[in-house]
């Protein structure tokens, strides 16, 4: 374990130290980052508008039966600006993008074409692993935004609906705008910023170390995926606690 640790601190060090690299790759960085924003949109849409529903859903009722039926948005708004949007949005890409990621290198490793781009005098961190991670570095924060917003419309629809909250819209996103702050969002787009980190370099990782044939491509996916989900619930919560004070 430690070992990996270490392997994984040591190639997010050689992608920082190959950032000024980064305008030779700009063609492989966009083709990424196309792949990760873009043809995620959809799920993200879906994802998001339901979570932010469910929020309401499970929220709206109580504060209504306490007299706080005002406050909904509020709750809404800051529960999924500051955690759910960017840990929810971080969990689907590292799922859809991270296994992608870790398959795509682990079966250049396994067929040997990383060996061939050394014998070429191409470093692998530099051709394979910068452009993704700064591809999901950008992809994310972005994809966090939008979810953010499409979640606070769900919440808002669900609250307008729903005959136990019965909240009018206006109502609803008057009480967030008073409630979240400009900061509550800069958290949570923060936060997802860390988790891409996470999530590009666990998986570039498991694809570069990948031995064994099909089988181990199998289990490098798995590998980089359940690690980035642990160390994103970790450091969410570590995030966390650095952003109260």
């Amino acid at each position: 374990m430690f070992e990996n640790i270490g392997q994984v601190i040591t190639l997010f060090w050689r992608t920082l130290l190959a950032l000024p690299l980064t305008w030779r790759q700009r063609q492989k960085v966009f083709d990424q980052f196309f792949e990760i924003g873009n043809a995620s949109l959809l799920m993200v849409c879906v994802l998001s508008f339901f979570i932010g529903a469910v929020i309401a859903l499970q929220t709206g009722p109580i504060l209504v039966e306490r007299s706080l039926a005002s406050a909904v948005g509020g709750v809404v708004g800051i529960a999924i600006a500051k955690e759910l949007a960017p840990v929810m949005m971080a969990i689907l890409i590292a799922g859809r993008i991270g296994s992608a990621m870790a398959a795509e290198i682990g079966s250049m490793r396994v067929y040997q074409e990383i060996d061939a781009l050394r014998t070429m005098n191409i470093n692998p961190v530099h051709y394979l692993v910068l452009p993704r991670v700064l591809a999901i570095a950008i992809a994310l924060p972005m994809l966090v935004v939008f979810s953010v917003l499409i979640a606070w419309f769900g919440g808002a629809v669900v609250a307008n609906s729903n005959q136990l909250i019965d909240i009018p819209a206006r109502v609803f996103f008057s009480d967030l705008r008073d409630i979240v702050e400009l900061k509550d969002v800069a958290n949570g787009v923060f936060k997802s910023f860390c988790f891409a980190l996470i999530i590009g370099v666990v998986s570039c990782h498991q694809g570069l170390t990948t031995i064994g044939g099909p089988r181990g491509i199998g289990r490098s996916v798995t590998k980089a995926v359940v690690n980035s989900i642990v160390l994103i619930v970790i450091f969410d919560y570590i995030l966390t606690r650095f952003l109260l004070k």
